[in-house]
């Protein structure tokens, strides 16, 4: 029995036009942060987060390979996946930035492993950082859910390149 699969066939479409194809699927938006040894803080915005497992409870989310928190992320035990609220538009821009420390003007708390909650999410998870997969550009990330909140409320989307909500209009 073969039990590999035959690669890809020759693409019609560039990076350009896979991204904005890409973009027509609605996602929500986290913050994913962590605690470094020294006691500062990490965190980036991310759109690629998905459940994967309910026994054990697993989630994934991914990074790019060129993304300088990659070490970061691959070599810290824990990390927290905030899922923004509709209201927090501003967090979500200002963790995409590499110039600024976004923890200077951001509300959090820390998990019982000292790692940030953003106040006002819509639901964290705390994750122990089980498996990374390498694929394409990106690590993919396995995070085994050790504690997880939620707070009923109009989360953040991101949508056609815009920000948007759940809430109902």
């Amino acid at each position: 029995m073969n039990t590999s699969s035959p690669r890809a066939g020759e693409r019609a479409f560039d990076s350009a036009h896979f991204r904005q194809a890409l973009s027509q699927f609605a996602t929500g938006v986290t913050v994913i942060t962590t605690r470094l040894a020294d006691g500062s803080f990490r965190g980036l915005t991310a759109s690629s987060f998905n459940s994967v497992s309910l026994e054990p409870p697993l989630v994934l989310w991914s990074l790019s390979n060129g993304a300088n928190s990659l070490p970061i992320f691959s070599g810290n035990s824990h990390y927290v996946i905030n899922v923004l609220s509709a209201g927090q538009e501003d967090i979500a821009r200002r963790f995409s930035r590499r110039t600024e420390d976004p923890f200077a003007s951001t509300e959090f708390e820390l998990s019982r492993t000292g790692q940030p909650i953003l106040k006002g999410v819509t639901a964290w998870f705390e994750c122990h950082n089980r498996s990374r997969y390498p694929e394409g550009d990106h690590v993919i990330f396995v995070g085994e859910v050790e504690e997880c909140e939620v707070d009923a409320q109009p989360a953040l989307i991101f949508h056609g390149g815009k920000f948007g909500s759940t809430a109902a209009r």
